[in-house]
């Protein structure tokens, strides 16, 4: 078990902090899904809140841009009734010299309960939670090409949602895993879920190394990855993370590895579809796919709301002052 993952569950088998989906246990996710769909209705009152984080303070760190992934967690904790403060860290002291750690640590002095991280370094959100106070909590949005855990969990709740029972599910993950925090994540959540058939479908210069070791099957070439599944999990191309280019020849890309209506008929017929977004239309996904019948994309972000929601209530409900 990696030292986020230990670091992230108390003594006593409780949520601490949400770094990885590595080392969750199968209980304790159903829980968090359990949790979220007791909030879903909050989203559709006239009122959108709960008194659960009131007197709280949240803040969004964000060392790298977001739209889905900030909002959502903003959402989520203002539903919650938190104070909520987000930092564009381009124009913090960081510009001045600050580390990342003594801006972090200067805002824990001020009060800050929750700090939601997204930091281009892989494993920076552990570093930052070992360095923490007992009362300060530490949300992973996503470290560099490592982890996304929320992401994970929205994606596993969205498909609990129309599939119900993991154990029969085949699905397919599609695009640049190399490079991808949320094929990682999603891999560790569905594994420990029970889904027998998790499949990673890309070009080599985009293959995840040894993707069996994690439970996951590779497959190069798109229609026998995407015969008889029950999801596909479409992923963009993440040029901000490749130290080389890896995919030249876009147009060949979209025409090998792109979900289109004519190769949505390999997947079963009730079969749904997801991204995490942002898509780019024409790449990885076309429109006429990524809003059809069978996209759920909307969808997961409407549910990423309630995932955080879960998250930031059980995390606040564990902790023992």
């Amino acid at each position: 078990m990696s030292s986020a993952a230990s670091l992230q569950i108390d003594s006593e088998g409780r949520l601490r902090h949400l770094l990885t989906t590595e080392g969750l246990g199968k209980d304790l996710i159903l829980s968090i899904l359990e949790t979220a769909e007791s909030f879903l209705p909050v989203g559709k009152r006239q009122i959108k809140s709960a008194p659960l984080l009131r007197g709280h303070t949240v803040v969004n760190l964000f060392f790298e841009p977001s739209t889905r992934t900030r909002t959502t967690f903003e959402l989520a904790a203002k539903r919650l009734s938190a104070d909520v403060l987000n930092l564009q860290m381009e124009s913090s002291s960081k510009s001045k010299g600050e580390t990342d750690l003594d801006t972090l640590l200067t805002l824990q002095a001020m009060g800050v309960d929750v700090f939601v991280i997204r930091h281009p370094d892989k494993g920076a959100t552990a570093g930052f939670a070992a360095e923490v106070g007992n009362e300060v909590a530490i949300l992973n949005a996503g470290d560099g090409a490592n982890a996304h855990p929320t992401q994970a969990l929205l994606d596993a709740f969205t498909i609990q949602r129309h599939k119900a029972d993991f154990g029969n599910l085949s699905i397919a993950i599609v695009g640049d895993v190399l490079h991808s925090r949320v094929a990682h994540s999603n891999i560790h959540a569905l594994k420990t879920l029970g889904v027998p058939d998790i499949r990673i479908v890309a070009p080599e210069a985009l293959m995840m190394e040894a993707p069996e070791q994690l439970g996951a099957t590779p497959y190069y070439d798109l229609a026998s990855g995407l015969k008889d599944v029950d999801v596909v999990m479409g992923l963009r191309l993440q040029h901000e993370r490749m130290h080389e280019k890896k995919i030249n020849d876009l147009p060949a890309y979209h025409r090998d590895f792109g979900l289109t209506r004519d190769n949505m008929r390999l997947l079963k017929p009730d079969a749904i579809v997801m991204h995490p977004g942002p898509i780019n239309r024409g790449v990885e996904i076309d429109s006429e796919v990524a809003y059809g019948e069978r996209s759920v994309i909307l969808e997961q972000v409407r549910n990423g709301i309630a995932v955080r929601m879960a998250v930031m209530a059980m995390i606040a409900g564990n902790r023992q002052y």
